[in-house]
């Protein structure tokens, strides 16, 4: 590069001499003295030019030479410090290999001696082993050699007598079990246990105190025909789409003002009612309602299921008991929302609870298992709606799929008597149902009502050949139908009770089931003299 530099510099000096040779020449033509004194003094200014030129060339050089000395010495440091890091972090990594294969053999070291330890130890479980093994073939044999001492002695084999031993225990437990139950028999009627009873109920009645009123679904809802009229809109969309959401059907009166819930789905009932009731008391929410029926019908019922579950928990958390599966905890939520002859049956549920467990804990029972099973007593009726039966026998099913234990299941199942007790908390749950439904101000049903349904289920019961007469018994939950023994036989008891079952589910309604049975007795009677 400075080489380049000089070569160029030194052809521009070339290049002015000789423009400057030139020009003398030319002047030279005019006047060859004076050209003469121009040339000295042109070659003089050349040569000066030459001689600054080449000193700037080097001084130049120098100066290039210099800053590449220092570049490369600070090259050369940073090189150093790089080499000395690396060396040292060598130099770490090496110690630390050090130490690590040091600790490496120490704990090879007390591997090896583990082993060897182990090894003993092996060898002794194993001579152990093998000494329990003969111990044991001895053992065997005596026992077999014990054994048949003992067979050859009482002149039978050992299946024989497991067999008769277990006969004289069976027969012994036989018989101490009728010994009980002829002791229970001999004392049920002691004024004694009825005084015990009657004192354990009056402690639990009257530790217990709750006050509320008796309710009553309103089914016939006047709205106004306005609304009948939105409700009515582009085919009755949103008609439908509460009607399909609900499960419910809703029955427009002549007069376009009015609406009346028909079903025995008592939560779809109160889910109708709130979206009326959110209709009028929120305009707004009309054009969401037009928009999309179902959508926001579907909506509202979550809430209300929500409401549902949350009310199904309380209950759990009240009696402090623990949950249960969510489809129980939904089912005793859904109470809430269903009726009994006015009771609500959400709080007869929590009632009978806290009745249950005070008797429990009285005769030193288990309180929170009476809890558990009274609070569940009644989950069979938020499905009387979808499933044909007793209340008692559905509740009972599904305790036993959801894996409620069968002490559970049998106290729900049994608090009606449709299957037998198993267990005193059975009775427990039939009783404290009974004292929360037949309190003073518990239940009521309008006379009008009542007798009518009575009046019905007797005609019907009454207007088949051979009857004598029927009597609706259990405030209308079973028609009783006594037919004469001549007239009607076996069989035909059997097709009856199926037919007058059949015409009352096809003429009435009703929550629940109504139980027909049909009596046919035959008495004879004679005297020995």
């Amino acid at each position: 590069m400075l080489g380049t530099m000089l070569v160029a510099l030194l052809a521009c000096l070339l290049i002015a001499a000789v423009t400057a040779v030139l020009a003398m020449r030319a002047a030279a033509a005019e006047a060859s003295k004076q050209g003469r004194l121009v040339i000295d003094t042109a070659r003089g200014e050349a040569a000066a030019l030459v001689k600054a030129a080449e000193l700037e060339a080097a001084a130049q050089r120098r100066a290039i030479e210099t800053a590449a000395r220092t570049e490369a010495l600070e090259a050369r440091t940073r090189a150093d410090e790089a080499l000395a890091a690396e060396e040292a972090n060598v130099h770490r990594r090496s110690d630390e290999i050090a130490r690590a294969q040091a600790a490496l053999a120490a704990t090879e070291d007390v591997i090896e001696q583990r082993e060897a330890a182990l090894e003993v130890v092996h060898k002794d479980v194993q001579s152990r082993r093998d000494r329990a093994t003969g111990l044991e073939n001895d053992a065997r044999k005596k026992y077999q050699s014990a054994r048949a001492e003992l067979e050859s002695r009482a002149g039978a084999q050992a299946a024989e007598l497991i067999d008769r031993l277990g006969r004289a225990w069976l027969e012994d437990a036989r018989a101490r079990a009728a010994a009980a139950v002829r002791a229970i028999d001999q004392t049920a009627a002691d004024p004694a246990h009825d005084r015990e009873a009657k004192r354990v109920m009056e402690i639990a009645a009257t530790r217990y105190h709750h006050h509320y009123l008796t309710e009553r679904a309103q089914n016939n809802l006047r709205i106004g025909t306005e609304l009948v009229g939105v409700l009515l809109d582009n085919g009755g969309s949103l008609h439908q789409g509460i009607q399909t959401v609900s499960g419910v059907q809703l029955l427009v009166n002549d007069d376009k003002d009015a609406i009346r819930l028909d079903g025995l789905d008592g939560v779809g009932k109160e889910f109708v009612r709130r979206a009326i009731q959110r209709l009028i008391k929120k305009p707004e929410s009309l054009d969401d309602a037009r928009k999309d029926p179902e959508g926001w019908a579907t909506r509202g019922r979550e809430a209300l299921n929500q409401e549902i579950r949350a009310l199904g928990k309380r209950a759990f958390q009240t009696l402090g008991i623990q949950k249960a599966h969510p489809e129980i905890v939904e089912l005793v939520g859904a109470l809430n929302f269903r009726t009994s002859y006015t009771q609500n049956q959400w709080w007869h549920a929590v009632e009978s609870s806290y009745l249950a467990g005070m008797m429990a804990a009285e005769l030193g029972l288990d309180e929170k298992l009476a809890r558990r099973a009274t609070l569940m007593h009644d989950i069979g009726k938020a499905l009387t709606h979808k499933i044909e039966g007793s209340h008692a026998v559905i509740g009972a099913d599904i305790a036993r799929r959801l894996g409620e234990p069968e002490l559970v299941a049998n106290a729900i199942g049994a608090h009606h008597a449709d299957e037998p007790c198993n267990s005193v908390y059975a009775y427990l749950v039939a009783a404290s149902d009974a004292m929360s439904g037949a309190r003073p101000g518990a239940r009521r049903e309008l006379a009008e009502g009542f007798t009518a349904k009575v009046e019905d289920l007797e005609r019907i019961g009454a207007s088949r050949r051979g009857v004598m007469h029927a009597h609706a018994v259990h405030g209308g939950r079973e028609l009783r139908v006594y037919v004469r023994e001549r007239d009607v036989d076996d069989l035909t008891v059997v097709e009856l009770s199926t037919e007058i079952a059949a015409q009352i589910s096809d003429e009435m309604t009703f929550p629940g089931q109504i139980k027909v049975t049909v009596i046919r007795a035959f008495e004879a009677t004679a005297t020995a003299n």
